[in-house]
Parts: structure tokens; sequence; C-alpha cells
């Protein structure tokens, strides 16, 4: 990951707080700095009162980058490789929904290999997200490291198997992409460029490996300590009854939500917060709602393979997983799957007769939701009758958690406030990475002002 142009502050909190001193003291302000596991540059704000929290801020100080502008006035042919500069992580969720808005506003409608080759893009781009996050971000929180250097140390076959694994998924986003990081190889319609079976030869032997290796890391994360945190939450997810989302399917909620994309703005309002620079999404008169891993996996179980649902049972998890800590093993049976779906569409591969199927230009308004690693993404296009951009709105998933994990950790603060300032610092972090949000796709760092009176 990129280093952030963000500012930092040689801030360091004072070390060894006994439990006793920390709770005895009426005021006391924390600011830790160089998070690196997370992507972005933000913040956390708690004010306490007799030891019960009365503020909770989840800060977002990255300043706006003015994407939805500045794809105004651009071709609609453009916004594919624009959109994937969004995120260094995920780049293929940005192109799909651009690519799927966009079809949607003309016309088209892809189908056959040319969507097996999405999905298969996508399958890529899952298993490097969720095992970057995985290996190097999360579980050092579980085994009680500061990074993945350190946890390196002592678990040197797990992060070699992580690493490899990780790897997996960067081959098929290159040979598909044209490259890891910024695909350079879609547009609305399909490809610029497909490739014959014998091509993936390699990327099949090495998807075999990561399966089982995608076995055992579920197999691992399952054995990890979890704190009991479970949480009612409202899950909000694509759902396909042909298959597990990626791609395209209605949004669905745990709670009676179920509408075509096009819908999206009649039923969920984002508005900005004082304290943060990203903006807030709820659904109109419910509140906050949770995307990614945990709400896809818990609203589409039926739809995953068997292998990866039996692999699910017997890791211990349930159909639906309402515990935040173990987001961890879902994101691994998400790898898993990845995969494994991997495989099956290489095991049919035909390489199509054209890498696209031809677009022309008109006026139109196009919308899209696809699955990126943390959540939906939604993209909303208006075009002109030269297929110039005249609107672009783009909501990605972690504007979608803000509230929600602000919420948890209102609910969170209080089973740990009787920790030292460090350590429950420490569990705010890991809280917070719970979500992988993603804010600029780039190391960031974590200021936490605690403030008791």
């Amino acid at each position: 990951m990129k280093k952030s142009c963000g500012r930092f502050e040689d801030l360091t909190p004072t070390p060894n707080r006994s439990a006793k001193k920390a709770n005895c003291m009426t005021k006391k302000t924390i600011k830790v700095d160089y998070l690196a596991r997370v992507e972005g540059e933000g913040g956390l704000y708690i004010k306490m009162k007799d030891d019960a929290v009365v503020d909770v801020k989840l800060k977002i100080f990255e300043p706006p980058r003015f994407f939805e502008a500045l794809l105004r006035g651009r071709d609609f042919k453009e916004a594919p490789d624009i959109t994937a500069r969004i995120c260094g992580i995920c780049p293929v969720a940005y192109q799909m929904s651009a690519v799927h808005a966009m079809e949607n506003a003309l016309g088209v409608k892809v189908k056959g290999p040319l969507r097996d080759l999405r999905r298969l893009l996508y399958c890529g781009e899952w298993i490097e997200s969720h095992t970057l996050h995985i290996y190097m971000l999360h579980a050092p929180d579980f085994l009680g490291y500061p990074d993945a250097i350190k946890m390196a140390k002592d678990h040197k076959e797990i992060v070699e198997r992580g690493l490899k694994l990780k790897k997996a998924g960067n081959q098929i986003v290159s040979l598909l992409g044209g490259r890891e990081i910024h695909p350079i190889n879609v547009r609305v319609g399909g490809f610029y460029k497909v490739f014959p079976k014998k091509d993936f030869e390699s990327l099949i032997e090495t998807l075999k490996w990561a399966r089982e290796a995608a076995l055992e890391t579920v197999r691992w994360t399952a054995q990890l300590p979890f704190p009991e945190f479970e949480q009612d939450y409202e899950f909000v997810a694509l759902h396909n009854p042909e298959e597990y989302p990626f791609n395209e399917g209605r949004i669905i909620s745990n709670r009676g939500l179920d509408i075509d994309c096009s819908e999206y703005e009649d039923h969920f309002q984002e508005s900005h917060v004082e304290h943060s620079n990203a903006l807030h999404s709820v659904l109109k008169k419910r509140g906050a709602y949770f995307v990614g891993p945990m709400a896809r996996y818990s609203l589409n179980f039926d739809q995953l393979s068997p292998m990866v649902r039996e692999a699910a049972l017997e890791a211990g998890l349930q159909k639906e997983c309402r515990n935040p800590f173990k987001s961890i093993v879902i994101r691994s049976v998400e790898v898993l799957y990845a995969c494994d779906e991997a495989l099956r569409i290489l095991g049919s591969y035909e390489k199509p007769e054209r890498p696209y199927i031809p677009v022309e230009p008109k006026e139109g308004v196009g919308f899209s939701c696809t699955e990126a690693p943390r959540g939906i993404l939604y993209h909303h296009y208006r075009l002109d009758e030269q297929g110039k951009i005249l609107d672009a709105k783009i909501v990605p998933p972690t504007s979608q958690n803000q509230k929600t994990i602000e919420n948890d950790l209102w609910k969170f603060v209080p089973q740990h406030i009787h920790l030292p300032q460090e350590e429950l610092t420490w569990q705010c972090e890991q809280a917070i990475r719970n979500y992988d949000p993603c804010i600029s796709c780039a190391t960031h760092f974590l200021k936490l002002d605690i403030e008791r009176t």
C-alpha cells in the first residue's frame, strides 16, 4: 500500500498505564499515530462521563477527491478507467459498477462467456483484497501482534501462505485486466481483449492450490479468539437466487427490503456530518445498516457452492453471523468461494467469438450495484445524446457502514471501559478493522481521543 499524503502528528501515548490509574483520572485524551492496517486517514473521538459513553465520532478527514465531478463531461467509454483510479485495492469493483451502469443506460446486456469472465475478474479481486485483510491487517489483532511483520517472526508459514494466496488473486486480475492494479482491459460491452483457454492453464493449477490454501485459511481463522459481541444488524446485500452475488442482483435486507438498484436513492440517503469528510449513508426512516461479507453471507448462504457451505458449517459458523469480530472467518469463506467459482468458470470456458458487444452512444440514465469486497457499490449516471456524462453519483461501501461502525463502538466501549487506556485503544482499533474500512486505499493513522469527565 502507498503512503498517504495526509498529515501526521508526533503525539505518542504514555505507555504502561494501569487500569486503576486510567479510571481515576477525570479527563484523558489519547492520540495514536500511524495505524497502517486500515486503508485511509481517519480518527475516533470518544467522550465518557462516569464510565458511560456519551459521544462517539468516527472522524474521516481525508480531503474529497471529486471523482464524480471529474467524470462530468467525459465520454461514457472513459468511465471504467477513471473510476478504477478511485481505489488501488478494489479497482475491479469500481470498473464493474461503472460498466454495468453504462450498459443499463445504453440498453446493452452482456451474457455468456463475457459475463463469466467478469465474474472471474471479480473472483481475483475478492481473493487478493480479502487475503490482504485477513493475513496482513486483521490477524495480528487476534494474535497480539502490532503488525504482520512481527507476526511473521513467529508464524512464518502462515504469513507466507497468505502472501502466496493473495498472489493467486493478483494473477487473475493481471491476466484478465492487463495489470494487477487499475486494470486497463475492461470496457463497456466487455473487454478489449479476451484469451484462449490455453492461456489459463497455469492459472488453473495455481487456483487448485489456492482453493486448498483457502480451506486451510477458513479452518485457521475459525480457531482465533473472538469476543462475544452479537448485534442486531440490518444486513443489506445483492441477491440472485442462481448465484452468490458479484455483479448483478436485487438489493435485499433481512428486514424486508427487496428493490431493483434503480430504486436505490428512493430508499437510501446520504448526509454530511460535521465530524467527517465522508458522507454517512442510512436507510430512510430506518437508520444504520450493514454491508459487506457478513451481510452477503447471511443473506446468500444457500447460493454458496456445496463444498463452501460445508466448510463454513464445519468451521462453526451458522447460516447467519452477527458477530463482527467473526468477519475474518466470513472473509475466509468468501476467498474459498472465489477460488472454487474461478475454477468452475475456467472448467467450462471457451473463448468468446468477440471480446465485446458494440455499444452506440445515446441519451439515457443508468444504475448499477455490484458487490465490492467491502459491500455494495452503487453507481448512477446520466448521459446526453452523444454519450457524454452529465451527472454521476457513486456510493462506496465504507460510507454505508460508517454509522454502523459508530453504533458498534457505542456498545463495545462500555464492555471494555475497565481496561487501561492503551489496551482500550487497541480494542477500538480492532473493532473498526472488523469492517476493513477503505478510506483512501493508502496507509493512514487513527487518532483516538478519549475524553473522561
